[in-house]
Order: C-alpha cells, then sequence, then structure tokens
C-alpha cells in the first residue's frame, strides 16, 4: 500500500465536504419527517409518553426518518472502512466487484427474488431493508472504468479499448432499464462519458457517440409525438411512451379513436400529470422564505401524495415549506461538494485517483439535475432519487460510499 505524507498543517479530512453532506443529511431527515407527518400526529415526546416503552421503539423504528438516520449511520461507518484501504487496492478489486453487481441486476430481475413495487421489479426484500442493486451497480461500473481506461493514452487511441468501455457501461445499463429504471440507467451515460473524455477517449469517438445518442433521441421523440399507431417503428413500453407525451405535454388521445377512447386517454393524461403539476405547484408557491416547517399545504393537505413526497419529490416539500432561501442553501451545500469533489480530481496523484474522482462528481451531478430537474418541469419524470434529501436506504449508502471514496483520493493525494 502506498502511504501519504502530509504536512502537520494539511488536514487529512476534506472538512468543507463532509460539513457540506453533514447539512444535507440534517436537512434530509427534517424534511423526510415532514414530509411523512401529518398535523394531527401525535409528537415524538408525546407518543414516548403515551406508549409502553416496547411499543414506543416499535413504533419509531417504522419511521422514515428513523431508517434515514439508521441509514446515515451504517452509511458513515462504510465510509470510514473505506478510508482505511488505499485506492489503489479498491480499484484492483473493480473486476470483481462489477461482476457482483451484473449477479445482483440479474438477481433482481427474476421472479420469487426481485419484489415489485409500483409495477417495477428494482428491489430485493432483505426484510430489514429493500436494497435496491441498481445504485451498488453504478458504483461498482464506475470503480471498474475507472480502473480500465487508466491506462497509457496511446492505448486509449485503439478502436477496441473505446468499444470495450461501451460494452461495460451498456450491459448494465440495459439490465437497469429492464426493471424499468429508467432514471438510474440514465445516470450511467454522463458518468461514463466524463470517464472516457477525463481519461482521454479521442474526440472523434465521443463526438461520434454523442451525436448518435441525440440522433437515437430524435428519434423517439419523432417517433411518439408525430408518428400515427400504425406507423411507430421505435418499440417503447406504454409508460414510456407517457412520459414524453407528459413532458412535451402533448395529448395521450389519438384524434382519430372513438369518443370514449378519446375520454378515457385524457382521465389517463390527468392521473400522469397529477404528481408532477402538484410538485411544480410546491415549488412555485414556496415564494422567499417558504411556508414554514410541515406548514406546507400541498404536502399536508395530500396534494402532494405521500407515496412520493418524501423520496422523488422532496425537493418540492423543501422549496414549498422552506422557499427560495431554503432551495439555494440546499443547491450551495450541493454545490460545496460537487467543487469538493473537483478540487480532489484535480489534486490526485495518478490518473485512476483523477478518474474515479471525477465519475463520483459526474455521478452526483447526475442525480442532483434529473431529480431537481424533474420536479421543476426541466426533465420527464424518471425516478431519480435526491442524494442524501430523498428517502432510501441503498441511495444514501451508495452516496456515502462514493464520498468515502472521495475521501480516500483526498488522503493519499501525496505519496512518499
Amino acid at each position: 500500500m502506498l502511504n501519504a505524507t502530509l504536512t502537520p498543517r494539511e488536514s487529512r479530512v476534506d472538512w468543507p465536504m463532509w460539513l457540506a453532506i453533514l447539512g444535507l443529511m440534517l436537512v434530509g431527515t427534517a424534511f423526510i419527517y415532514s414530509a411523512t407527518s401529518t398535523r394531527g400526529d401525535l409528537g415524538v415526546w408525546q407518543r414516548f409518553q403515551e406508549s409502553s416503552l416496547l411499543e414506543f421503539f416499535s413504533w419509531l423504528l417504522r419511521q422514515f426518518y428513523t431508517r434515514q438516520l439508521i441509514a446515515f449511520a451504517l452509511g458513515l461507518g462504510a465510509a470510514g472502512a473505506i478510508c482505511l484501504v488505499d485506492y489503489h487496492t479498491l480499484a484492483r478489486w473493480s473486476l470483481v466487484v462489477y461482476c457482483a453487481g451484473i449477479l445482483l441486476l440479474i438477481m433482481v430481475l427474476t421472479p420469487g427474488i426481485g419484489s415489485v413495487r409500483f409495477g417495477a421489479r428494482r428491489w430485493i426484500d432483505l426484510g430489514f431493508l429493500n436494497f435496491q442493486p441498481s445504485e451498488f451497480a453504478k458504483l461498482a461500473f464506475l470503480l471498474l472504468l475507472a480502473n480500465f481506461l487508466s491506462r497509457p493514452l496511446e492505448e486509449l487511441k485503439e478502436p477496441r479499448i473505446f468499444f470495450k468501455s461501451l460494452a461495460l457501461m451498456a450491459l448494465p445499463f440495459v439490465l437497469i432499464l429492464k426493471e424499468p429504471d429508467l432514471g438510474s440507467a440514465l445516470t450511467l451515460i454522463p458518468v461514463g462519458l466524463t470517464i472516457m473524455f477525463v481519461a482521454g477517449a479521442p474526440a472523434r469517438y465521443l463526438k461520434g457517440l454523442a451525436l448518435g445518442g441525440a440522433i437515437l433521441v430524435t428519434f423517439v421523440v419523432v417517433d411518439v409525438l408525430v408518428m400515427p399507431p400504425q406507423w411507430r417503428f421505435i418499440p417503447l413500453a406504454q409508460y414510456q411512451r407517457e412520459r414524453i407525451l407528459v413532458y412535451f405535454g402533448a395529448s395521450f388521445a389519438d384524434p382519430d379513436s372513438p369518443a370514449a377512447e378519446q375520454r378515457r386517454a385524457r382521465e389517463r393524461q390527468r392521473a400522469k400529470t397529477y404528481n408532477i403539476e402538484q410538485a411544480m405547484i410546491s415549488v412555485g408557491s414556496g415564494g422567499l422564505a417558504g411556508k414554514g416547517w410541515r406548514e406546507g399545504t400541498q404536502n399536508t393537505l395530500g396534494y402532494l401524495p405521500r407515496g412520493v413526497a418524501h423520496n422523488d419529490f422532496i425537493f418540492s416539500v423543501i422549496a414549498e415549506e422552506s422557499g427560495f432561501t431554503g432551495s439555494l442553501v440546499v443547491l450551495s451545500l450541493y454545490g460545496v461538494i460537487l467543487f469538493s469533489g473537483l478540487r480532489i480530481a484535480s489534486q490526485a496523484r495518478d490518473r485512476l485517483g483523477r478518474l474515479i474522482a471525477s465519475g463520483i462528481v459526474a455521478l452526483f451531478f447526475s442525480h442532483i439535475f434529473i431529480n431537481i430537474g424533474m420536479n421543476i418541469r426541466l426533465m420527464p419524470v424518471t425516478g431519480s432519487q435526491l442524494p442524501l434529501l430523498s428517502y432510501g436506504g441503498t441511495s444514501v449508502l451508495c452516496t456515502l460510499i462514493a464520498a468515502g471514496v472521495l475521501q480516500n483520493i483526498y488522503i493519499y493525494r501525496k505519496s512518499l
């Protein structure tokens, strides 16, 4: 193992990043509590006074904010453990970790192993935790691709290296898309492209890939919005077509269909657009300072459905209750983490550390951009979680593990 040698004045802890992470953890816990409790609920202290000790702890462990706090504790422990091992050792095991991630993605698609919720098979029920393999697979892919591309620049010019990199990205992408989980699958693309770009992959390859992606997206949009049903040539699931129609504000109803079918299509469109419309109302109604913690009417009155308020649409709850000011604080905390990651990447002692750190920054940014974007209709609704704010044990664990890897690179930024 290579050791780091720092002068006494140089800290071994990236305090700005970890203070920002702590701030987001506190904000996330507070607003998950707000999003999952109603005005008439008994408070924690009142519940403690009116219940037996066993009943109180049984109730407490069922609360979303309690489970989130447990996930935070486990994640911080995992991040600390990651820092005990040089990231080069982690990279040497990257292929094993990647294969484990692929195996878990296959397992979650297997009936009887993967559990189905909201029409998607994304979780493995462990009893105490619903484990989401796609979150783990993203980290595994990131680590392996960074290790694979940390080779001499001359080798990166070979087409086989580029196509192998695409294959490493395509395998988890297809499996995650099969669940289906479009949000998680999409985050693999910017992560992969960022690592390829930072590694020094030839620009013509990356431009060709970007052009091909743009053409494919154009064909999909044209197929959904313009083509009549009998001429459609891209096989998309019905829910995928409807999400594109919702994003562009297009009608679900076919003008040539019978009146009864058009009426059903309009009803389905109202149902599909309800969540995003309520989220936008929540964001817009917060004003400058918000309505106050647990005082947001969209949330407390149930207009923003409770099934999504504490995860996919947690930013809407924050924006309504803390307003533009609170939203700006959240964005500033994310900005500190992202810029800390870029600084760590620039200070890394080698290409491997620089590639891993850049990939983690791209992963964080993708989740932040997609989630906040869908809350304000800048992006289609995809189910992507907001790091450290949305409820979700696996997401919290993997986010803090990724932060631990960044800290690892920071610790070993100077060598003997």
